[in-house]
């Protein structure tokens, strides 16, 4: 019988969270996938790309940075938010009658939208995103699809936010851009925050919250910081010692992963209560009931 295979590629790969997350569902759902990752530069992905097309087995790539936009000219086509965004984070091998077919998806959109909703926050109004890279691209359609109707984006380069606001403009969201070193106030009255940074790049907007006094509307506001090692983050505990709601990195993981499992396997029940919690467990994150 043949191994059935698959990986998350990126670089650097060795903190990816990915394959804990990934063998703990196939274990609970009883599916037999070998699940590995391969640290690969964006020089180094089309001869990956060309093993999998040759290697008998393989099912899927969980495909992260600096990969996202790398791989989306090696695929036979894309599909879903995928093709709105430009970038992908999912890779499915599909039978095209014998000869392998490369699809790329994008469940980084689901994996926002999802912690925020288990959150308890189904609708936005006034969000925020800190950053604008591909990260940022997804965060911007989840918070479409969470009814947002503009967005702010906080950023150190505006000259590189082109990208981000385009796809804002095209989803019809307003957009405006705004320098990270001044953006404490505006983060403090979002109702949304999504921080796309690498870690510890937020840490100087974390210091200028701690000089803010806590809001006393009573207002929710909720925090997604991607960054999850280390964790807390700086950002996370500033915004925690005001009050807000913070939503951890690998819930996010978590949630863009199941959606990658139902692809890999078909099995709809990856969505299910029981696989979520065994998942959240293996990185030592509390399921949320939502």
């Amino acid at each position: 019988m043949t191994l059935q295979r698959a990986a998350v590629l990126g670089h650097p790969i060795g903190h990816s969270k990915s394959p804990v997350l990934h063998r703990a569902a196939y274990g609970m759902l009883g599916v037999d996938i070998d699940y590995r990752s391969f640290d690969l530069t964006a020089e180094q992905l089309p001869a990956f790309a060309e093993r999998v097309r040759t290697e008998p087995g393989w099912r899927g790539l969980s495909v992260t940075m600096p990969l996202k936009a790398a791989f989306v000219p090696l695929v036979d086509r894309v599909e879903g938010t995928a093709v709105e965004l430009g970038v992908l984070n999912t890779v499915v091998i599909e039978d095209g009658g014998g000869v392998p077919v490369m699809v790329g998806h994008n469940t980084d959109v689901a994996g926002i939208t999802e912690s925020f909703r288990r959150a308890g926050l189904n609708r936005v109004e006034d969000p925020v995103v800190v950053g604008a890279g591909n990260t940022a691209l997804a965060a911007v359609a989840a918070l479409a699809q969470l009814g947002a109707t503009q967005v702010e984006f906080l950023v150190r380069d505006a000259a590189r936010s082109g990208e981000a606001v385009a796809l804002a403009e095209r989803l019809g969201l307003a957009v405006r851009v705004s320098a990270l070193h001044a953006g404490a106030v505006r983060v403090c009255a979002a109702d949304a925050v999504v921080s796309t940074l690498p870690p510890r790049a937020a840490d100087g907007l974390a210091d200028q919250l701690g000089q803010l006094a806590p809001a006393d509307d009573g207002a929710r506001r909720v925090l997604l910081d991607v960054a999850y090692d280390p964790w807390p983050s700086r950002l996370a505990g500033a915004w925690e010692e005001r009050g807000g709601l913070v939503l951890h990195g690998l819930e996010m993981l978590v949630y863009q992963a199941v959606e990658q499992i139902v692809l890999f396997t078909g099995r709809e029940d990856a969505r299910s209560r029981e696989v979520i919690d065994v998942m959240c467990d293996s990185v030592g994150v509390p399921p949320r009931v939502g």
